[in-house]
């Protein structure tokens, strides 16, 4: 079956649906879509769709989050199918991206398929945001940002999984809304599943459309890694790594009343991320450079603030308990 997690979609469901609607006939899926409770008319969209297209049904979400959705269309449904496919209401996908995931899981033995991510964007700083997410810059080289070829990993964006490998790992953690992927695959490589990233398909991925949504964005995603990693005690790739800096250096700069040594840091981290805007801007001629780099730099601080806010209140929260 294919799930779609779905909160106030009404300028993609309608679209989403239709483009799935052939592949599910081809390869005999359900389509569950999981709303939270939209208010923009979403539901009344899907209802109505529903009413022409049988596999398409409509499953209430009380608990409103992504991962709570997946975990109650798999408790509803999952006994009648062995494979389920995630999509995400605000994404793209190939014509095809159904049939390669199903041909990859039954080639490779995988327990769960995951693809890598093109961002695109339409209006000017969703278009820069976009640019940002596509680079170095704003993804540090994840492969599943970048795309590689077909391997086995230990992470990816979340895509076809065997119902069988999802129940015995227990689900998504429902306490988690962002970094809930990254949290699941782990305990599936702890259980001893196998994860492989497919060059075969892809998904196409709309950033924020503004410089407040993006930062609200990132604050939960770097609250979500901050999570996981004190869950599992597991640690922290380069990669990621790297952008934690941001915020304590951009606290730091408060002090530039005492020394202005103390913009340094900062003053860095700022030229570094300008300087990669107008390589980009003039190396590769892409008009979007400059203002990706400001992209980039709302992304490093909040995903930054977002971890260390985490691990700050967890901190007080272990030493208030008795």
């Amino acid at each position: 079956m294919v799930v779609i997690p779905c909160l106030n979609e009404t300028r993609h469901i309608a679209a989403l649906l239709g483009e799935l609607a052939e592949p599910a006939e081809r390869n005999d899926l359900r389509i569950v879509v999981a709303d939270g409770g939209s208010t923009d008319g979403t539901r009344d969209i899907v209802r109505e769709i529903a009413s022409k297209n049988p596999r398409v049904l409509l499953l209430d979400n009380p608990r409103r989050l992504q991962s709570a959705a997946v975990n109650l269309a798999v408790a509803t449904y999952g006994d009648e199918v062995d494979l389920f496919i995630r999509i995400d209401a605000h994404g793209g996908y190939p014509a095809d991206y159904c049939d390669r995931l199903i041909e990859e899981a039954s080639t490779t033995g995988a327990d769960s398929v995951v693809v890598s991510m093109a961002t695109k964007g339409f209006g000017l700083f969703q278009k820069a945001t976009a640019v940002a997410q596509n680079s170095k810059l704003g993804n540090g080289g994840s492969p599943h940002r970048e795309g590689a070829p077909g391997h086995w990993t230990d992470h990816g964006h979340h895509a076809l999984m065997r119902v069988e490998a999802f129940r015995a790992v227990g689900g998504y953690d429902e306490s988690f809304s962002h970094n809930e992927d990254a949290e699941l695959d782990y305990r599936l490589r702890a259980g001893g599943y196998r994860i492989w990233m497919t060059d075969k398909t892809f998904m196409t991925y709309y950033p924020r459309e503004s410089a407040t949504a993006l930062f609200r964005q990132y604050l939960g995603y770097g609250r979500g890694r901050a999570r996981n990693i004190l869950k599992h005690r597991t640690k922290l790739k380069l990669r990621q790594a790297l952008p934690l800096l941001v915020f304590p250096v951009v606290v730091g700069a408060s002090l530039a009343f005492l020394s202005l040594s103390a913009l340094v840091p900062a003053g860095l981290w700022i030229a570094a991320c300008l300087a990669y805007g107008a390589w980009m801007a003039i190396g590769q001629r892409n008009p979007y450079g400059l203002l990706a780099s400001l992209s980039a730099m709302i992304m490093h601080f909040a995903w930054s603030m977002g971890f260390w806010l985490q691990v700050l209140g967890s901190w007080k929260r272990g030493a208030a308990t008795p």
